[in-house]
């Protein structure tokens, strides 16, 4: 297939960096993104342009597909795979790559992923699940009697990455159940809560790509949640990562896709919910192996921007297979035959995350955004668009976290160096950003 037209829906950092990944692929002619950011708006490579359709109006994105003769629609952002995309595409005849509304319960039901998980033997931490406050509050008490002291309580439902609550006693569980149950704060998706054990040690992100019976596993990733250096103040969508992570090895991967990735999918099949599309499985290193945290249903933000600009995609006789191939395999049940193909760059890439003054709280819009094109001209540089608008062609801020700034190098030290200096050309007022992505051990008492 060449000249494809791909149409991607979402319109953050991570539907960036899929666009920019996508117009690389030799097989592909253009690539429509609805809606969109200012940085989607401008060519990629093939051609590249904003469609002025939301990611939640299914019936204007399947009109679209249709009259464009779009070859492949790639899902970006988790509710509209929730609401079912997938499924009415599936239904019209159209290829797309992400996982149906049954299948994506993996990610939008916390208490049907850990359900699943134990069904399934893979390794998790242990927890419970409550409709109601008050149950909840009881079982706090009667762990806390038993000597428990410290939990993780989580909306079930998708809140923006936002609905994870650790605790370090009774009381901040307590309050935590109370933001979720009594005052919505994550909305319908604290309906019913999980209360779980909190464990211990460094988080890994591993990816995998899916066509329903086997994986494609990605290289590793790590991010950093927290607003300010040191990982502290409030958990944010992410505001920096980086691939691979050292230290991890072929084996531990080998052994993620055997006890969880693969017994995942297996069991999504035999459940008659086959999984395609980009299975997301957060991590903990454990002292007794590595737990799964959760899953989501379709590729990371930020690690996105730090995994797409390692996958090798050189043009030309015996080339390796593209992201879209990649994807395409994945949609026609193929995966098996471009596997072989797909080869990874060597050394590292990291990311830093430029946010508006306030976020994760309220934070300003409009800015005027200056510096992207001395950035842009850097060496092995890319800066991904998330929270950004056009106005009179001018980018201005248009959302918390801003740009997402990568830069691939030999190795992470090179690449976290690269980034910083392409960071350094970049203004817009109240810009904020971490001084230690990629540089701080990672936090061993966090889930």
């Amino acid at each position: 297939m060449s000249n494809a037209k791909v149409l991607l829906i979402g319109s953050g950092g991570r539907e960036h960096a899929l666009a920019w990944a996508l117009a690389r692929s030799p097989q592909v002619g253009h690539v429509y993104v609805a809606p969109g950011n200012a940085g989607t708006a401008f060519d990629q490579g093939a051609p590249t342009s904003n469609v002025d359709i939301q990611a939640g109006d299914t019936a204007a994105l399947l009109a679209f597909a249709r009259d464009q003769g779009i070859a492949l629609t790639v899902v970006g952002p988790e509710a509209p795979l929730a609401a079912g995309v997938v499924d009415a595409f599936q239904a019209a005849g159209l290829r797309i790559f992400g996982p149906t509304c049954a299948a994506a319960q993996l990610e939008a039901s916390k208490a049907f992923s850990k359900t699943f998980m134990r069904e399934h033997g893979i390794p998790t931490a242990a927890h419970v699940a409550f409709a109601d406050y008050a149950s909840a509050v009881t079982y706090l008490q009667a762990a806390s009697s038993t000597g428990h002291t410290s939990f993780v309580v989580k909306a079930d439902g998708l809140a923006a990455g936002k609905g994870v609550i650790v605790c370090d006693d009774i009381d901040a569980a307590t309050a935590a159940l109370k933001r979720t149950m009594l005052d919505r704060e994550f909305g319908a998706a604290g309906n019913t809560v999980i209360i779980e054990e909190r464990l211990s040690g460094p988080e890994v992100s591993v990816l995998a790509f899916s066509d329903g019976r086997s994986v494609l596993v990605m290289p590793s990733a790590r991010d950093h949640k927290r607003i300010f250096d040191n990982d502290e103040g409030p958990n944010t969508g992410g505001m920096g990562a980086y691939a691979p992570i050292p230290g991890i090895d072929a084996e531990w991967v080998e052994r993620v896709r055997r006890t969880v990735l693969q017994p995942t999918i297996d069991g999504m099949a035999a459940r008659g919910t086959p999984y395609v599309g980009v299975l997301y499985a957060g991590l903990m290193l454990t002292a007794d192996g590595p737990k799964t945290l959760e899953f989501n249903c379709r590729f990371g933000d930020p690690e996105t921007q730090v995994i797409l600009p390692l996958l090798d995609q050189a043009a030309g006789r015996d080339a390796p297979a593209s992201l879209f191939e990649i994807m395409l395999a994945c949609a026609q049940g193929q995966l098996d035959q471009v596997a072989p193909r797909v080869q990874w760059r060597p050394g590292a890439c990291a990311t830093v995350v430029l946010a508006a003054r306030g976020y994760p709280g309220a934070y300003p819009k409009g800015l005027p955004i200056t510096g992207l094109d001395e950035a842009a001209r850097l060496d092995d540089v890319v800066v991904f668009h998330a929270g950004s608008a056009l106005k009179d062609g001018q980018p201005v801020t248009a959302g918390g976290r801003v740009l997402a700034v990568s830069a691939l190098g030999n190795d992470l030290p090179a690449a976290l160096r690269r980034a910083y200096s392409a960071v350094e050309c970049i203004h817009f007022d109240g810009m904020h950003y971490r001084k230690d992505i990629g540089r701080l051990k990672p936090n061993v008492t966090k889930n």
